[in-house]
């Protein structure tokens, strides 16, 4: 068995206004968002989802992870943030994805895959 690695993350909101973040290689999505989330200093009480289209509609990225599908209530093809691990998400570095965190505000992340670390 490999030894096991941390993955760093950039999630920004403009490019002057980012996080790094460093969590386990085993860590889920759901970990990742609230890493993301109490590292920008907001509460982790809303719905939130990552997705694969960079621009445009969100909605239409061919690739969702919901915290809805965690709930029993996605919609079209979404896949779990509790049981999707973040390497499979984000399969290599500089792989990146845009964070929706609370529909009603819709505070938009923009989160790339940055290093793997020994842990």
């Amino acid at each position: 068995m490999a030894d096991s690695e941390t993955l760093v993350f950039r999630a920004s909101i403009t490019p002057k206004i980012y996080r790094a973040i460093e969590i386990a290689d085993t860590s889920s999505l759901y970990v990742l968002a609230q890493a993301i989330v109490r590292s920008f200093d907001f509460d982790f009480d809303h719905a939130f989802g990552f997705y694969s289209k960079l621009k445009g509609s969100i909605y239409q990225s061919p690739l969702r992870y919901e915290l809805f599908a965690d709930l029993g209530e996605a919609e079209g093809n979404a896949r779990s943030v509790k049981r999707t691990r973040v390497v499979d998400a984000f399969p290599s570095v500089g792989a990146r994805m845009r964070f929706l965190f609370d529909y009603g505000d819709e505070w938009e992340f923009l989160v790339e895959f940055v290093k793997r670390k020994p842990r």
